[in-house]
């Protein structure tokens, strides 16, 4: 699977047909799509998740047909980013065929978009997708009439559990066997409206919705999750409860690992670099060796982050908070989609920012984009685990490790506050909660798979460049150690600036090379003790006082997003001056930020 850029052209490769997937938000499309070309594309639950085109190549019929994942769109005639994308894509890329994936149980308000396939005179198939949940709600759908009514062919399935898939595959290898000519969106045609009359003489006599739904599941968990008084309590609650488990589940697990690493550190890893120059064997050992596994120590820990994320993003929970958080973050300038992707933003700040792109407002867009860096992404989480675990020892560090995500929050909030006269909204907010799923184990390991692997692919690439700079700084000049080296001197020349918010040149140096990825802050302390993680850990606990390395993760938490994060953001904004204050700005508040507290503690006898 290949991501690509939202306007380019994606080239037909040794492909001789070209399939694209479209369809609304939250109807299982990127789920139909893993299942027909194997290829683990993200599932979400809530809209903007799909915002890259996704593309994987399958045989059918004998010929390579490359199967096009386009991000989900209310509306082909809209105004959205990913609405553009999937104009500009079906425009300058012909299509042998286009399959339109629709929530059953809400065919009534999703049949526009197969309106407007037939009005552009797209070659499509129609997937009734989620048709378990439709029956289970009592509705009836005759596909014979509506494929009658659209012109197209029309089927009921579950892509997540399969039912119904072999008649939808055969029917497209069918569609694409006659296809003689690849079809391209007429721009002509943009301009269609499809009234509501033409929706109602598809739907009446094809599509019977019970004028009232039973009570359900769904309606009787949303009565208590989205309780006025009790529904944000419950929320936060939640969310400690994930910090819980990362700290009582996720950090034992590092152990076990750590036990692990050390056995092929003597066994293997020591008695092959021996037989090197001392140099080089301190090079191998203490920078490459030290910094990499310290942080894939953390591994298990970020499995369990994930998981949990997993679970909570699949089951349509989050698209709940969103729902929750919107009256709030509207007196801020914000709205409900914004909570949504700070809250993504925990795993990586990078496609949270992408996901922007499902907001029309540019002004909206711009002021999401601000808040999102201050999101607790993973590689942050490492580093709250690993120094809370070594300065606040006594077993309640989950309570101060959802502190932190409550600051987080908090900055969220004062900094849309302080912008929101800047970049002035005024696009409405219209989000579709789904109803709750339970996630299958294929999708939870999926997508907890996915991260890990994008973790690991970052560990083998920024990480281990990371920890030889840092090797390299600490080590030189020759024969010099601690701070006396060229690190040591960077970490003392910044002194009189780091000094006033307790963090001391050691720290100061980690920090540095966290601008490149947030993953290299613990790799690198390892290099520049020269020791292992729990080596480094003793150290910090005995040199390092609590409210010094609270101050440390509070500047960690806001300081200057990291390198791949600053890049989406110019990428995305498209303002050098935007980029400039995404970059100042979040230094100046840690710094800030940090100040208040180690001052005010000191102040209060701490």
């Amino acid at each position: 699977m290949t991501c690509h850029n939202n306007t380019a052209t994606i080239p037909k490769s040794n492909a001789t047909k070209r399939v694209a997937l479209i369809g609304m938000p939250n109807t299982g499309k990127s789920t139909f799509f893993n299942r027909i070309t194997g290829v683990s594309a993200h599932v979400g639950n809530w809209p903007g998740i799909t915002v890259d085109i996704l593309q994987a190549e399958v045989k059918i019929n004998n010929e390579i047909t490359q199967f096009v994942d386009l991000p989900g769109v209310y509306n082909l005639n809209g105004f959205s980013e990913d609405e553009k994308v999937v104009q500009i894509f079906l425009e300058n890329n012909p299509a042998d065929l286009v399959i339109v994936v629709i929530n059953a149980s809400q065919i009534d308000r999703q049949i526009l978009l197969p309106l407007q396939v037939k009005a552009f005179g797209l070659p499509a198939v129609v997937m009734l997708n989620m048709s378990d949940e439709a029956k289970k709600y009592g509705i009836k759908i005759d596909t014979k009439e509506l494929s009658k009514r659209l012109g197209m062919p029309v089927f009921l399935i579950s892509a997540k559990y399969g039912k119904g898939y072999m008649n939808a595959y055969m029917a497209i290898s069918e569609q694409l066997k006659e296809s003689k000519n690849s079809t391209k969106l007429d721009i002509l045609k943009a301009d269609e409206n499809i009234s509501v009359d033409d929706i109602d003489s598809v739907l009446n006599g094809t599509v019977n919705m019970p004028s009232e739904m039973a009570k359900n599941f769904t309606t009787q968990v949303d009565k208590i999750v989205l309780h006025p008084v009790w529904g944000l309590p419950l929320f936060f609650l939640g969310m400690f409860l994930v910090f819980w488990a990362v700290w009582n589940i996720g950090l034992p697990s590092i152990d076990l690992l750590e036990i692990v690493i050390e056995w092929v550190q003597s066994s293997i890893v020591e008695p092959i670099v021996q037989l090197f120059p001392p140099l080089v064997e301190d090079f191998l050992m203490n920078g490459v060796w030290a910094g990499v596994t310290t942080v894939a120590s953390f591994v298990p820990l970020i499995i369990v982050f994930f998981i949990i994320m997993a679970v909570l993003e699949d089951s349509g929970y989050l698209s709940r908070s969103a729902y929750l958080m919107d009256a709030l973050m509207a007196r801020l300038g914000l709205d409900g989609r914004s909570f949504v992707l700070h809250i993504m933003g925990f795993g990586c700040n990078v496609p949270a920012l992408m996901g922007t792109r499902v907001m029309r407002s540019r002004a909206l867009r711009l002021l999401t984009m601000l808040i999102i860096p201050f999101g607790l992404c993973s590689a942050r989480l490492q580093v709250f685990v690993f120094i809370i675990a070594a300065v606040f020892p006594n077993g309640n560090g989950a309570f101060v490790l959802f502190s932190l995500y409550i600051l987080s929050f908090l900055v969220a909030i004062i900094t849309a506050a302080l912008f929101q006269g800047i970049y002035k909204n005024e696009e409405p907010f219209v989000l579709e909660l789904p109803p709750y799923r339970l996630p299958t184990l294929k999708q939870i390991f999926l997508r907890s798979w996915g991260e890990v692997r994008e973790f690991l692919a970052r560990a083998s690439g920024f990480i281990t460049v990371g920890c030889i700079a840092v090797w390299v700084l600490t080590s030189l000049p020759p024969g010099a150690t601690g701070l006396d080296t060229i690190g040591g001197q960077i970490g003392q020349f910044m002194s009189p600036i780091m000094d006033p918010i307790g963090i001391n040149p050691y720290l100061t140096l980690s920090l540095f090379f966290g601008f490149i990825a947030k993953e290299i802050v613990i790799g690198s302390l390892a290099v520049i003790y020269s020791m292992s993680e729990q080596g480094v850990s003793s150290n910090i606990a005995e040199t390092v006082t609590f409210i010094q390395g609270y101050s440390f993760c509070i500047f960690c938490l806001l300081y200057t997003p990291c390198l791949s994060t600053l890049a989406t953001l110019v990428k995305e904004a498209k303002s050098w001056k935007f980029s400039l204050l995404s970059l100042v700005f979040p230094l100046i508040l840690a710094w800030v930020a940090s100040f208040v507290f180690y001052e005010g503690a000191l102040a209060l006898g701490f």
